[in-house]
């Protein structure tokens, strides 16, 4: 399976996907604005990823806004704070078979690079 979770208004992940010429068009593409995550496959990221702290992002907005960097979070309230709103998820997440890519760290992008050229 080859599955992208993206946000379409994301100049980052549009890039990065972009960045896959050809092989973008064998992924199963969402966008999580518009087709929200479920928890069956928040779950399936998370067996992928190891917990869900690194499926979630202290980037977005919210964070700070909902006073979350100065809370004690667990593995339950990142997956409930993801599944509650989007932007919480870090973004893009790639699924190519049992490998995960998430995020857009350079290291992350190559190895994404690669894992599609198999």
């Amino acid at each position: 399976m080859k599955k992208v979770y993206y946000l379409s208004t994301c100049t980052t992940c549009k890039k990065i996907m972009s960045s896959l010429g050809a092989a973008l068009d064998a992924f199963d593409q969402q966008d999580i604005k518009t087709e929200l995550i479920t928890e069956e496959q928040l779950d399936a990221m998370k067996a992928l990823a190891g917990d869900y702290e690194s499926l979630f992002t202290r980037r977005s907005m919210k964070y700070r806004a909902m006073g979350l960097a100065d809370q004690s979070l667990g593995e339950a309230d990142y997956r409930r704070l993801i599944l509650e709103e989007y932007t919480f998820l870090k973004r893009p997440v790639f699924v190519v078979g049992e490998e995960i890519f998430i995020g857009n760290a350079k290291k992350t992008v190559d190895a994404l690079k690669q894992a599609t050229q198999r």
